[in-house]
């Protein structure tokens, strides 16, 4: 019998940081927009403040769609949103009015210590490598070093 297409997401979902990515894609979402209010007919955005209010949060959305999409890369992405999340708080108005820096650090703290299931990670590790197959030779030694005159 065919399985659902809601079982296969929640599957596929399972084996990646989802969680994590999507507070920190809303994160994004959430700084770019703070970052684009206006006051009445008042819009002001001058030299690098402007330039922060785009890339930080256009930022955050590429680091937690990246999370999703490579969890071999996870630590890394989950890091480097988590900088970016904290310096919102400085660069985009005070991080998205303190509900995109919470989205972000608390996506990123989810991507860093997110980890594949057990069953998965030890279903890795029986599978054998080229270099571990076995054969017929014995292991090469390597020669010994040999003290020359300096």
């Amino acid at each position: 019998m065919r399985t659902s297409r809601w079982s296969d997401f929640v599957a596929w979902s399972r084996r990646r940081p989802f969680v994590g990515g999507v507070l920190t894609v809303f994160a994004g979402v959430e700084m770019f927009f703070s970052g684009q209010l206006d006051i009445g007919k008042i819009h002001v955005q001058v030299g690098i403040e402007g330039l922060q209010a785009t890339i930080i949060p256009i930022l955050l959305v590429v680091l937690g769609v990246l999370a999703i999409a490579m969890p071999v890369h996870r630590i890394f992405y989950g890091v480097i949103s988590l900088v970016v999340s904290v310096y919102s708080l400085i660069g985009v108005n005070l991080g998205g009015f303190f509900i995109g820096l919470l989205l972000g650090t608390v996506g990123g703290v989810l991507i860093v210590s997110w980890a594949p299931a057990a069953r998965e990670a030890a279903a890795s590790d029986d599978r054998p490598d080229d270099a571990a197959v076995s054969s017929d030779e014995p292991p090469v030694e390597p020669p010994p070093l040999v003290r020359g005159r300096h």
